[in-house]
């Protein structure tokens, strides 16, 4: 650590001391202790006297814009304090430079059962992902005039628009047959349907579960109003370990994508082109490890295990052109 970050550290600390105690939380407070995991700015845990919470802070010289908009994530779980979606409580927030908020600390896995270590038992994998996939339409049934939106709805040719931009920015011998995946995706793209609220990266990973439910939903960093499809087609890409040679692992036992869009379909009605979502997601996913790879063989950032990612990136396309030829 440099002495610009133990200084920042030192000065931030004080700032969320004094927050959290004009809040009325009790005091000592611990030294705030870095939390690895996440890619939107800077996460710490603190404790005081009787509680303990997460800091989520702009990392200096950054702009809160975009991912780093961390009073944009408190705005949206406050918002949704008072209702059946499971958010931690925001207990403090400073929108002086760099921003940052605080919030109660969950207890819980957020691991995702084919890729993360350790690996989740089996049954567990399953009842978890079973109980994401119900409250996914509690989520999308918050009504979006009670929120702080923001942004503009993002269409499935919005959301489209945007991955092949990431996708085109990959060298093309990384991304194998993407120009074609592309393409069938964007000779068929279907209705919008009524938007509503979309985190961005619903999945187990992002999902706080005590045993088998869903304590708190997490990692609000690209939350907007959009097409509910979208979500459950990302959240699908997760569900099945094949999806991911060299990288993840099958887990017996999970429920099918029939299944989890059955019950997803229960409470929030039928999917309509629900093929095209399925595809899309595996569309974003490559665009996604095609990007990260590309940065590291260009060195921008040096990690060797994203040399397993072609084999995960192929199927990806593969599969996803197989759903729409």
């Amino acid at each position: 650590m440099t002495t610009a970050d133990t200084t920042h550290e030192a000065q931030l600390r004080e700032r969320v001391v004094a927050g959290l105690g004009a809040a009325g939380v009790a005091g000592p407070f611990g030294t705030l202790e870095p939390m690895l995991g996440g890619h939107s700015g800077l996460t710490y845990r603190i404790a005081g006297a009787d509680e303990e919470f997460v800091v989520k802070s702009v990392p200096p010289g950054q702009k809160a814009i975009g991912r780093h908009d961390m009073l944009r994530q408190a705005r949206i779980m406050t918002a949704l304090a008072d209702t059946d979606v499971p958010v931690p409580g925001i207990r403090a927030t400073d929108e002086s430079e760099p921003a940052w908020f605080a919030m109660d600390l969950v207890r819980g896995e957020s691991l995702e059962p084919v890729l993360d270590d350790p690996a989740v038992e089996p049954s567990l994998a399953a009842a978890r992902m079973r109980r994401a996939a119900e409250i996914l339409p509690v989520l999308h049934g918050v009504a979006l005039d009670s929120l702080p939106v923001d942004g503009e709805v993002l269409s499935p040719t919005a959301e489209l628009k945007r991955w092949a931009r990431t996708m085109a920015a990959v060298p093309s011998e990384l991304v194998p047959d993407a120009e074609r995946f592309e393409s069938l995706l964007a000779a068929r793209i279907p209705d919008a349907v009524d938007p509503v609220l979309v985190h961005g990266d619903y999945r187990l990973g992002n999902i706080l579960s005590d045993g088998t439910d869903p304590a708190a939903l997490i990692d609000w960093e690209i939350w907007s109003p959009g097409d509910p499809r979208v979500e459950l087609g990302w959240f699908l890409v997760f569900a099945d370990g094949t999806n991911f040679p060299g990288v993840g692992r099958v887990v017996e036992g999970l429920p099918t994508a029939e299944e989890l869009i059955d019950i997803y379909s229960a409470a929030a009605g039928p999917l309509t082109d629900f093929t095209w979502f399925d595809a899309l997601g595996r569309f974003k996913m490559a665009a996604i490890m095609g990007h990260n790879l590309r940065r590291h063989r260009e060195g921008r950032h040096h990690d060797p295990a994203q040399e397993q990612l072609p084999d995960t990136i192929n199927r990806l396309i593969v599969t996803g052109i197989e759903r729409l030829a």
